[in-house]
């Protein structure tokens, strides 16, 4: 469906939200409601019985629509904040009970994009004291401050990393996110989104402190030598095969410290993250299924991992 700008619409006042409690289901501070996405919430001052006689409180029109405008954001609302991104990538924080406009960030530098730019929303970290935001725009993975919106200096280069970096791919190929991360205590969690015709980017999954923007951890889902699984590939696949990406958005699950992301086909996968953790690559792209040779794993199974090495994996098929 095209979307020619960002317009949010607030059906009721804001004090379902201010009943919030620490129950769970009770906030909407991730993307999709909560670490497990399952769109669900327990607030029920809005019902099948009153639902007819909603009024639109406040709209907000981000203004930078064109005729490619594409956008599936889903806002969060953290703390009486809502965060969302618009059609041109920009970020926005508005007073989520009058719709005023607290700041508003333009990754792009003035560039206007005149075709699509798809976009599911943004993250919030906090460790207690610093509060952030991360989104991706293009190829970068940025980090702002959540008060002021203003890129956190501290975390990558001037606030920002550059997601092609680390692939190993010469050129650089491109790379983008096109759902929100995912946090975990201190990490920052990404898939990625990349080009499924050669050249092309791998679609490891990839953890950065959440801190400083350091590589904390990263999988390869097309097998490097020595790694398992390397010999169900063509001997120089991780060379120049790519996809096998994660693009959807994941969920995380915090008691048993899990990532789960899914990919093409619908496939679930999860990344290792605790000391106990499942990961199974997405779905391959075309791409990838034409350049396999044998089963190809990691395209198309449940992994589990410990803390460093694999345990056991399970094939299946979409």
């Amino acid at each position: 469906m095209r979307i020619q700008c960002l317009s949010i619409s607030l059906l009721l006042s804001l004090s379902a939200y201010g009943q919030a409690t620490a129950a769970a289901y009770r906030t909407w501070s991730m993307f999709g409601g909560g670490p497990d996405n399952i769109h669900y919430s327990t607030l029920d001052q809005i019902n099948r019985e009153n639902v007819h006689s909603l009024q639109v409180a406040w709209t907000f029109d981000s203004g930078d629509q064109h005729p490619k405008s594409e956008m599936e954001c889903n806002p969060i609302v953290v703390d009486g904040v809502l965060y969302a991104t618009t059609p041109n990538g920009d970020v926005v924080a508005l007073d989520a009970a009058t719709g005023v406009l607290h700041w508003r960030f333009g990754a792009n530098e003035g560039l206007k994009n005149i075709g699509k730019v798809r976009n599911r929303g943004v993250t919030f970290w906090s460790d207690g004291k610093d509060q952030r935001i991360f989104v991706g725009v293009r190829q970068y993975l940025f980090a702002l401050d959540a008060q002021t919106g203003k890129p956190v200096n501290a975390f990558g280069k001037a606030g920002r990393i550059d997601l092609r970096d680390g692939l190993g791919r010469t050129p650089l190929n491109w790379v983008t996110m096109t759902s929100p991360a995912v946090v975990y205590k201190d990490m920052v969690i990404v898939g990625g989104a990349m080009s499924e015709v050669l050249p092309a980017s791998p679609g490891d999954i990839r953890a950065y402190d959440a801190h400083s923007g350091q590589l904390r951890w990263q999988f390869h889902t097309i097998p490097h030598p020595g790694e398992f699984g390397y010999e169900t590939w063509p001997k120089t696949a991780w060379t120049y095969s790519g996809a096998a990406n994660n693009w959807a958005g994941m969920t995380i699950d915090s008691a048993e410290s899990y990532s789960f992301q899914s990919g093409r086909q619908l496939q679930t996968s999860m990344a290792p993250i605790g000391p106990e953790t499942i990961y199974s690559p997405p779905a391959c792209s075309p791409l990838t299924q034409r350049r396999a040779s044998g089963f190809g794993i990691f395209n198309s199974c449940i992994t589990t991992f410990g803390t460093v090495t694999r345990r056991q994996h399970l094939p299946w098929s979409p």
